[in-house]
This record gives C-alpha cells, structure tokens and sequence, in this order.
C-alpha cells in the first residue's frame, strides 16, 4: 500500500474493476458509468466471458476515459463464468493465459495502448493464490510480456512474482468478504454491496491496516489497487463511495 512521507496515510490509491464481461447483446456490468471513476480496467479476453467485438468496444471506452486496461483471464468456463474450479497443470495455465492475453493486445495494438497488467479471473485467481506451480505458469505469460500481476498479497500470487522477479500489486477488495486466512469469499452470483460499507472498508484499512473478516476476526490486508466488481447492481455507486473515501 502507498504511502505519503508526511504523516504515513495512503495516497495515490488506485482503482480497478473487471470490465468486457458480456457476450454479444447480454451485457452484465456497468462499464461506461464505471469508466469515469476508476484508473484501471482488467478486460475479460474470452474464456469466462468477453467476445471480440466486446473487448474491442471495451478497450476504445478505455482510451477515451484514460483508463489503463489489463487482462483478465479466466478458466474456460463460460457457463460457469470462470467460478468453478478445473484440474490444470501449471503448463495448461500458461497456455490459457497466454492464449487470452495475446488476443487482447491485438485490441490494445489496434487503439495505440500497451498492456498494464495482468489480472486472473474468479477460481483461477483462487487457484494460483493456493498453488505455487500453477502461479508459475501464470507468472511466466506476465513476465513474457513484462507486465505486473494484480492478486493477494501473502499468498502464491506474490511469493512466486517475488521469486521470478515479477512486479506484483495487491489488491483490497470492498464488495467480497475476507475468510479469516485472507482468502476472498468468491460468490457465484453479484450481489448488491452497501456503498457506506464500503467506504468505511476504505477508511479503516487505511487508518488501522485492517479489514474484518467473515468470523469478526482482524486481518491486515496489503494492498496497492482496490477492486471494484463491475456486475454488482449498483457498482458505480460502491467505485464513488470508495473514490471519496480514498480521498481522490
């Protein structure tokens, strides 16, 4: 997490929220709305969900707000929306990853934008926090590209972008709930998330270091970027109660 040399109270805190989650005429988040609040878009690239003709509207939205665009791969699961987990070995990961990667910087080389990043998506992320060898296949596409990993800190996520030499940022999350190990709590479908909850989210890990967890319990969260979601109902509510709150 950032932090000013004054008085040790974050600054510069970015925003980020997953984006190009529809398919043809069914659309589910709220992007445009989302793209005047948040800095950066991690773009679906096509096996969770997004199709070409989404990821290129996506990334233009993304040039016109001066959003930065990351990919965000999931498992091939469109059914499932990339939330149900599959065996895979750590050279299938790197395949699928690089596949979907490599169809978004087409779109991003079309519109003159580079690659900021590289996000997993839903149980992939979950995945390759949990598992080292499958994160290295991960790690492998975004050092290829040279690119950092958004994911959670002190998990497989950073431990093995530290490793490999790999940037990685952490990411605080305000509209999923924290297990008390500091895993995420992956829904199967959004749900509305309370802006002023939120917000207070924001304020506490940022004046404590702490978010609270599922049983009550305190965790320490270290974060660089917070996600919000882009399917909730009411996400561009939720991005500008955590704007104000970030002080930005």
């Amino acid at each position: 997490m950032q932090q000013d040399n004054v008085n040790g109270v974050t600054s510069g805190i970015e925003i980020n929220s997953d984006m190009g989650e529809a398919l043809g005429l069914h659309t589910f988040g709220n992007d445009l709305e989302l793209m005047q609040i948040i800095d950066v878009a991690n773009v679906a690239c096509g096996f969770h969900s997004g199709d070409p003709d989404t990821m290129e509207v996506t990334v233009q939205a993304a040039k016109d707000h001066g959003v930065k665009v990351g990919a965000h791969p999931g498992l091939p699961d469109i059914v499932g929306f990339g939330r149900r987990e599959m065996k895979l070995t750590p050279a299938e990961v790197e395949s699928l990853i690089l596949y979907q990667v490599g169809a978004l910087t087409g779109f991003l080389n079309k519109v003159g934008l580079e690659l900021n990043h590289i996000k997993p998506h839903g149980s992939l992320y979950g995945m390759l926090a949990r598992d080292p060898e499958l994160m290295r296949g991960a790690a492998n596409v975004a050092k290829l590209y040279d690119v950092p990993i958004y994911g959670l800190a002190g998990t497989a996520h950073q431990s093995v972008c530290q490793e490999m030499g790999v940037p990685f940022l952490g990411e605080l999350y305000v509209d999923l709930n924290y297990g008390p190990e500091g895993q995420l709590l992956i829904q199967r479908r959004p749900e509305p998330t309370d802006p002023a909850a939120a917000a207070e989210r924001v304020r506490r890990v940022r004046s404590e270091g702490v978010v609270e967890a599922s049983d009550g319990s305190l965790i320490t969260i270290d974060f660089d970027s917070i996600c919000v979601h882009s399917d909730a109902p009411n996400s561009p509510a939720v991005a500008a109660a955590v704007r104000q709150a970030a002080g930005s």
